[in-house]
């Protein structure tokens, strides 16, 4: 089964929190902190499997989640670090967030392993927090949380060369032919049901690599049909060979099929519709001498003008298939751009640099109440035991270092009045 498209939910490992404990040995009646840190949780990794060619076993599977950090244990013993996943894709996967749509990274080019999300930091446990007025702490740090995702996979097919045309005009029997692509060939309409990549190995150059999209139909821009589904895989592509029925077996017009086509291509993606762009005028062999020169003349005639060149081929034959091959190879040398990756435009560690997004202080008049939220906020008490004195005071001077009792005494607060933070009320002193 070909798939090109999954939805998945994917998490890194928690962190391990940090442990409590104190030495108790013989004749050691009042031994200090021993309590260890937690272990790292394990991350998410993407990484590009050569033997891939669809996303079908994401159809099966669709949580992937990383093991957590162990806790931290007494005699300074730290917990076990969480095991990484590792979530194997295609070359030309891109992985996306799926409410928003936007890249993360596209598996392609120099993207063969990438870390998507990194687990949760181990929390320091309590031996870190001994002082010389606090020598038996009864805090230690919590690990730091997973970090979650929904993504939006997508596979575009890596290709130089994209063919497209109209079902039944030969463009599977083509890519038979110039390639060491086997597609399923019969003479009904949509044969094509996956996209088939190849690779063209010319005599004297470094070839390319060419795919073969589903036959598209007028309205396949708006899912008409199937070719709508495999538009995606010609995204990347630098030339397009299109393919017509030159000899009209079927009572079509080529031109007028060129010209519907080309109309689907603009309503996808303008910027697939105003690549390179060579006509594979195919069935030749079944014309006559006089017949093909005529219409190779009215094709010539309408596009040449344009800058599309007309290549009269016979796929089954095999007649004019290294003139057309050997001239888009020298299209793409003057192209001459690595092939394209899209780029990045969503960023998940920013999930975790909450340094930088922003608090708001307000005064809910109705509670009487002064109220500190943010990212940032959450997080800090995430991490925080307020119920032990090291940890209170922790977040006295975050409150203090982050500007936060500064834009409180701006609003007017007194001693007494009362602060809440996400649940938990705190009366006020300076």
């Amino acid at each position: 089964m070909f798939v090109d498209r999954a939805r998945i939910f994917v998490s890194s490992g928690k962190g391990g929190d940090g442990h409590v404990s104190f030495r108790r040995e013989k004749f050691v009646p009042a031994g200090g902190p021993d309590g260890g840190d937690g272990g790292r949780g394990g991350d998410v990794i993407f990484q590009v499997d050569e033997g891939l060619n669809t996303l079908v076993d994401f159809k099966h599977v669709r949580k992937y989640k990383a093991q957590d950090g162990q806790n931290g244990e007494k005699r300074n013993c730290r917990g076990k670090d969480g095991e990484d996943i590792v979530i194997k894709v295609p070359e030309g996967t891109i992985i996306k967030e799926a409410e928003s749509g936007k890249v993360i990274v596209d598996m392609s080019g120099d993207n063969k392993r990438v870390v998507l999300l990194k687990g949760g930091r181990g929390g320091n446990g309590n031996q870190h927090y001994a002082t010389p007025t606090m020598q038996a702490p009864k805090y230690a740090q919590p690990g730091q949380p997973a970090q979650e995702l929904e993504l939006f996979l997508e596979l575009k097919m890596i290709a130089d060369v994209g063919l497209v045309g109209f079902p039944n005009v030969g463009k599977s029997t083509l890519l038979s032919r110039v390639t060491n692509a086997r597609p399923k060939i019969a003479n009904y309409h949509f044969t094509t049901l996956n996209p088939n990549l190849g690779v063209v190995n010319l005599e004297g150059t470094g070839g390319f690599v060419i795919a073969d999209i589903p036959g598209l139909i007028e309205g396949a821009s708006e899912g008409v049909g199937l070719g709508h589904e495999f538009l995606r895989h010609i995204e990347r592509t630098k030339v397009i060979i299109h393919v017509v029925d030159a000899a009209g077996t079927e009572g079509r017009d080529p031109i007028q099929d060129i010209e519907t086509i080309n109309k689907e291509l603009e309503a996808y993606n303008p910027q697939i519709a105003s690549r390179p762009q060579v006509i594979a005028a195919n069935k030749m062999d079944a014309l006559s001498p006089e017949a093909q020169n005529e219409v190779l003349a009215v094709l010539q005639k309408e596009f040449e003008p344009k800058g599309i060149k007309v290549y009269p081929i016979s796929a089954v034959s095999g007649q004019g298939l290294q003139e057309l091959l050997y001239d888009v190879y020298r299209m793409l040398q003057d192209i001459g751009e690595k092939p394209m990756v899209f780029e990045q435009e969503y960023f998940p560690e920013k999930m975790l640099q909450l340094e930088n997004e922003p608090f708001t202080v307000t005064y809910d008049a109705a509670e009487a109440e002064y109220v500190v939220e943010g990212p940032r906020i959450e997080k800090m008490l995430g991490y925080t035991n307020l119920d032990s004195e090291k940890g209170f005071t922790f977040f006295q001077n975050f409150l203090k270092e982050n500007g936060i009792l500064e834009e409180l005494e701006k609003l007017g607060i007194k001693d007494g009045d009362t602060v809440r933070l996400y649940g938990h009320s705190f009366e006020y002193y300076k």
